[in-house]
């Protein structure tokens, strides 16, 4: 009987486990980027070509090595970071596990360019799938270069199952963003496709973290510090108002390492407590320093996990410093009393106002009059047909129409010595209430005019002929690093969405012109409210970018809950909302319209 266990071979056996370690593109800028940091590096430049999966070569001026250790770095396990058991117990270097060179050159071509202080020229590696295939000498500077070329080249499956081009590149931005934020003494350069990213020079922690997340969120950031015997909590956490959709601007640090810790996550969210809208989630950079023999960074070959000795510690310790922090901005929230009561200042109670009549009262109109959106014939005065809310339409086009539509009464009976007026109603500057003859009708204000723009904009790309009022006065808008590499992406679309941009160097855009349903004044903020909303939709089941990119601007370019309307303006948001195909439901599935019969308002007051 013949043995059937036997042992791998050593290349097979490699790029098995190159896969725990390089996972993506950006996992091997993150291992080759530590490996700079660890060797003293004080200017690292990271390029990239089709968001790596071309090119990655990182360029360091570290320590560099002579020609037997940078033989030796390519062999598994071999590192200069730990020697012995006890080592591990007490790491204070970003690598220590000396697999990151060995996984890279099992599933790429990789070229390794290095000098020591102590020699006169550099050593040249070529090494291809794990096989070293040529070493020679040439002139350079002290440091390392490393270039990887075709990764997953060797293994097919894995390179088919990249994301796309953004999703690889903001991985490759988000990574260099965290080593920029954690070293800020070191100088980064960060270009994609020849196009200049990041470009930052040795910095005060403050100066980096507003030139890498933005001179808007920069403004908003709370400085925290706070230390005991045990652990100390340093960083800055941003305004409640720029809370983001996801956790992906939360750069979280321990020991300058990143890290990614629920624990620590949940203590921030807690400090920050009812300051955040539903859904939203704190923007912070947060350094975390602990005596390293009290925490296991030896969790994961990524090395994004820890284990903390004593987590309750850690978790009091960061939600002090969190709440102590919104005390001292005046950002906790506010209780007042009345009549020997506590309550919330900014809860009203329940009203039911009469709708304005005019728009004089309240400042310029909030809902845009667009009559190339309203109905050929208009229906008559104080009346307009709407469908039936038990039967949804299906299609604008659809062959057949509904059985009996109903009236929607925009009138009230005039009382005596008054002139007619409108029985139309905003509730808490959020729904607007009227009168059907079955019962009554109450619409979601924000949904229905999301709704509405939904689908004018992908009328807008069907017929590529986008309505753009041009500004006055072009704004400047300066964006991360990663948003900037969006808006490339997205440049064709956000033209046909309405968005006239120009695109220049250093991660600024100009806006000439925007969409005609956004209100002027406020182009920037729904630019990268936009953007990111598309981020934080992701990974949605929605393949397609356009449907992706209407659904983003109609939810942050519609009205909002809390805007007053007039009723002139409620009367065409209602006009426009059952023009549309689907005026039942937003397009992210949220009901628009509640009916609720007049059989069902007797059975509340007991009249059946």
């Amino acid at each position: 009987m013949s043995e059937s266990i036997h042992i791998l071979p050593p290349e097979l056996a490699n790029r098995i486990a190159a896969g725990e370690v390089v996972q993506r593109p950006a996992s091997a800028v993150k291992e080759l980027i530590e490996n700079a940091l660890d060797a003293g590096a004080h200017r690292i430049e990271i390029y990239v070509r089709d968001a790596g999966k071309t090119l990655i070569q990182v360029i360091d001026d570290g320590t560099g090595m002579n020609e037997a250790d940078a033989l030796m770095s390519f062999r598994r396990h071999a590192t200069s970071k730990i020697g012995s058991v006890e080592d591990l117990e007490r790491i204070t270097t970003l690598g220590f596990r000396g697999e990151a060179l060995a996984s890279i050159a099992a599933v790429a071509q990789v070229e390794l360019k290095s000098r020591s202080s102590s020699d006169d020229v550099a050593t040249v590696l070529r090494i291809d799938g794990d096989i070293v295939k040529e070493m020679s000498k040439d002139s350079g500077a002290r440091g390392t270069t490393v270039t990887v070329k075709n990764l997953f080249y060797n293994t097919p499956a894995r390179r088919n199952f990249l994301k796309t081009r953004h999703t690889e590149l903001k991985n490759i931005t988000d990574t260099v963003i965290r080593g920029a934020l954690a070293y800020p003494e070191v100088a980064w350069l960060l270009v994609s496709d020849d196009e200049t990213l990041l470009d930052v020079p040795p910095q005060e922690a403050r100066i980096r973290a507003t030139a890498v997340l933005g001179e808007r969120v920069g403004a908003s950031l709370m400085a925290c510090s706070e230390a005991t015997e045990y652990v100390s909590v340093e960083g800055y956490l941003a305004r409640p108002e720029y809370a983001r959709k996801t956790r992906t601007d939360q750069y979280l640090f321990l020991n300058r390492r990143p890290i990614v810790s629920k624990m620590i996550g949940h203590a921030v969210f807690q400090g920050y407590e009812h300051l955040l809208i539903s859904g939203g989630f704190p923007l912070y950079v947060l350094h975390v320093n602990i005596d390293p023999q009290r925490v296991d960074v030896n969790v994961h070959p990524s090395k994004l996990e820890v284990k903390f000795e004593n987590e309750s510690t850690i978790y009091r310790m960061v939600l002090s410093v969190v709440r102590k922090t919104l005390a001292m901005n005046d950002l906790a929230p506010r209780v007042e009393f009345r009549d020997g009561m506590a309550v919330d200042p900014d809860v009203d109670r329940f009203a039911l106002r009469p709708a304005q009549t005019s728009s004089t009262d309240a400042g310029a109109p909030i809902f845009a009059f667009r009559p190339d959106a309203m109905p050929a014939v208009l229906p008559s005065e104080g009346k307009s047909t709407i469908l039936p809310l038990s039967r949804p339409q299906t299609g604008r086009n659809s062959g057949s129409a509904p059985d009996v539509p109903e009236e929607f009464e925009h009138r009230r009976a005039a009382r005596p010595g008054e002139t007619e007026a409108r029985a139309i109603w905003q509730i808490q500057n959020k729904y607007i209430i009227s009168q059907v003859r079955s019962g009554l009708v109450i619409v979601d204000q924000h949904v229905a005019h999301e709704r509405i723009l939904y689908e004018r904009v992908l009328a807008n790309f069907e017929n590529s002929l986008p309505v753009i009022q041009q500004l006055l006065f072009p704004q400047t808008l300066e964006l991360p690093a990663g948003d900037y590499a969006l808006v490339k992406d997205l440049e064709p679309h956000l033209r046909q969405l309405g968005f006239d941009l120009k695109v220049f160097g250093r991660n600024t855009v100009v806006i000439e012109g925007i969409p005609a349903d956004v209100k002027p004044g406020s182009e920037q903020k729904i630019l990268t409210d936009v953007l990111e909303d598309f981020k934080a939709n992701e990974h949605a089941s929605v393949i397609d970018v356009r449907d992706r990119l209407a659904k983003s601007f109609a939810c942050k370019a519609a009205i909002k809950a809390g805007d007053p309307l007039n009723a002139q303006e409620m009367t065409v948001l209602i006009e426009q909302l059952f023009l549309t195909n689907m005026p039942y439901v937003c397009p992210h599935g949220r009901p628009v319209v509640i009916r609720i019969p007049v059989e069902e308002l007797d059975r509340r007051f007991g009249r059946t």
